[in-house]
């Protein structure tokens, strides 16, 4: 059974190259354009595979269920289906200058919003600070995927349904749950030397730098719907799971994270190796200033003491003076050690 040839048992693929090219794979004619055509037949063909999704047949049906999903996805990345049909022979074709540009010039041309709604939505969008995207989402001119259609065609990148994908678990364990949710994006697989991540947004250049440091290769992102990421990354990155990406090390992490990690060591191994010390070393004013004052309480003492001799026996002697000194002498040495300390 492990030499079950799926293309043919499943897909109805006649014998020949293995695997098949993304045409033939998604039962495409050659070079076809029409992007809902092949996301029918790639809805077709998922539904039909998963219908092995079982027992022996599992980890296989995994696999191509990836293999359709890569395919789908490439076809319907406008850059990435000019780059893929070069290489199979064709000719880079016209653009089309009717071509939607904009997210509401999308919405527009598929009848989904009219265009008397345009000048509407567009003050909405910018009196709440909103993207159009999420603009005709809030005012319930648009469902969510095809909003995100809307903007995947905006930024000429593909769209995809989270419920249809099987991220790999080798991707997952590389990328941490903060990550995942600091850029709300989810790692799907490698394809052709990119790691598709499904996010809800165009990829920042921090998100870029992450994944080319973490998987040695620089990603290709592909639109969702930011509740289905979300979900995704409940799925995946539950409390607990993968809080940080297994066997990642120093030498993964961005330079600048380095030499604050160093850094961080290094003040704490000096820390370690000082001497405690008990009390903060005085300056020369703090010194003067403490002396003045044990000056002060050592006259008050000489003049004290005299005071008492005095009123007790109406005149103080010589030795009533001396004794005074004495008394005086004490109390500055004894201030003199305490401010010492």
């Amino acid at each position: 059974m492990s030499d079950i040839d799926v293309y043919k048992e499943w897909l109805g693929i006649p014998e020949g190259v293995r695997p098949p090219d993304h045409y033939t794979l998604l039962r495409l004619v050659q070079f076809e354009d029409d992007i809902e055509k092949i996301r029918g037949n790639y809805r077709k063909l998922n539904a039909h595979v998963r219908k092995y999704a079982t027992g022996q047949y599992l980890v296989r049906s995994q696999e191509l269920l990836n293999e359709l999903a890569k395919a789908m996805l490439c076809l319907t990345d406008p850059d990435g289906k000019i780059e893929y049909d070069r290489s199979l022979g064709r000719e880079t074709p016209q653009t089309d200058d009717d071509e939607p540009r904009t997210v509401l010039q999308y919405l527009v041309s598929r009848s989904l919003i009219k265009r008397a709604q345009v000048a509407e939505i567009e003050h909405f969008a910018e009196a709440r600070g909103l993207t159009h995207r999420d603009a005709v989402i809030q005012m319930k001119l648009a469902e969510p995927p095809d909003a995100t259609r809307a903007l995947a065609a905006e930024l000429r990148l593909s769209y995809i349904d989270l419920e249809d994908m099987l991220p790999e678990d080798s991707v997952l364990d590389k990328l941490p749950r903060r990550v995942v949710k600091k850029h709300s994006c989810l790692p799907l697989f490698e394809d052709r030397g990119y790691l598709m991540v499904a996010c809800v947004d165009e990829p920042t250049p921090d998100l870029e730098d992450e994944i080319r440091i973490r998987y040695g290769f620089p990603m290709r992102p592909v639109l969702a719907v930011p509740r289905a990421v979300n979900q995704a990354i409940a799925k995946y990155y539950a409390p607990g799971m993968r809080e940080e990406a297994a066997g990642s090390s120093a030498a993964e992490e961005s330079p600048k994270a380095q030499q604050k990690a160093a850094k961080g060591e290094k003040q704490k191994k000096e820390a370690a190796s000082k001497p405690v010390s008990k009390s903060t070393p005085l300056t020369e004013d703090q010194k003067r200033e403490r002396m003045m004052i044990a000056g002060i309480v050592t006259c008050w003492s000489i003049i004290g003491t005299v005071g008492v001799f005095y009123f007790k026996n109406g005149a103080a002697s010589i030795g009533d003076i001396l004794l005074g000194v004495v008394v005086g002498a004490i109390v500055f040495g004894i201030m003199k050690v305490t401010y010492a300390k």
